[in-house]
């Protein structure tokens, strides 16, 4: 394996086994710095958020392709410059407490990440046709930005945006995100280097991950909001359960 991490389901693993999903799961408006107070409230030392491009190509949080659901804007992200995108408030749907929350850069998230000593699953959320410059951008900024930090876990439903972050920088560890597991699941994470298979719990079984460990890797299950199906997913072996309920799991 060319990561810095090894990778074999054995060896020590730097992460945590509870993942703040989209940095504070139901507890804050989705992909905002407002996330990590909720995690540091219920003591959780890692966040899942999804990060993307602006028009010119800032690094910016965000898990929708367009505006409309989680900001005050309309329309396509990537279509709008990162100065316009600063201005939008990203919270008020949330909540009237949180209105006047913006949409934070990826050095915001790593400035907070360090602040708190909180580790990061950066999800590569690429818009449609921007696969491969998504994943180089966020990878090489990644690098970057985590220097003397826990390294960001990167993971993607894209092969190519992993592939990209892969060719970026190859010392970060990968995992590749699926909803079902495909039957094919091994080849593509060895072709991307991967050192964990990140699925929906859903379509995960015993006899699955224990596949899945044996090849070396190590399973993370989203997004998990119930503490005895938690429970049941780490008797299984799950090494990260990434959940919307910091005030449930713990």
């Amino acid at each position: 394996m060319a990561t810095g991490i090894d990778n074999g389901a054995s060896a020590p693993w730097p992460y945590p086994r509870l993942i703040a999903h989209r940095c504070g799961g139901t507890l804050a408006p989705e992909n905002t710095l407002a996330g990590f107070d909720a995690c540091v409230r219920y003591g959780y030392r890692m966040v899942e958020f999804d990060a993307k491009l602006s028009a010119d190509n800032a690094l910016f949080l965000l898990h929708d392709d367009t505006l409309d659901r989680t900001t005050n804007g309309h329309g396509p992200a990537a279509a709008h410059t990162w100065q316009q995108l600063a201005t939008l408030d990203a919270g008020a749907w949330r909540g009237a407490e949180f209105a006047g929350t913006r949409l934070p850069t990826l050095a915001d998230a790593a400035g907070r990440c360090a602040r708190d000593g909180i580790a990061a699953n950066i999800e590569i959320k690429p818009c449609p046709g921007r696969e491969v410059i998504t994943g180089t951008l966020v990878a090489q900024g990644a690098l970057s930005l985590w220097q003397g930090q826990t390294p960001p876990l990167l993971s993607s439903f894209s092969f190519e945006a992993l592939a990209a972050a892969r060719d970026a920088a190859p010392s970060l560890p990968r995992g590749m995100l699926f909803e079902q597991v495909p039957a094919d699941w091994l080849r593509i994470v060895r072709e991307l280097d991967c050192v964990s298979l990140h699925a929906s719990h859903r379509y995960l079984s015993e006899p699955l991950v224990a596949q899945i460990r044996a090849a070396g890797l190590r399973v993370l299950a989203y997004t998990v909001n119930e503490p005895a199906r938690a429970q049941v997913l780490q008797q299984w072996g799950v090494d990260m359960i990434c959940t919307d309920r910091l005030d449930l799991l713990d």
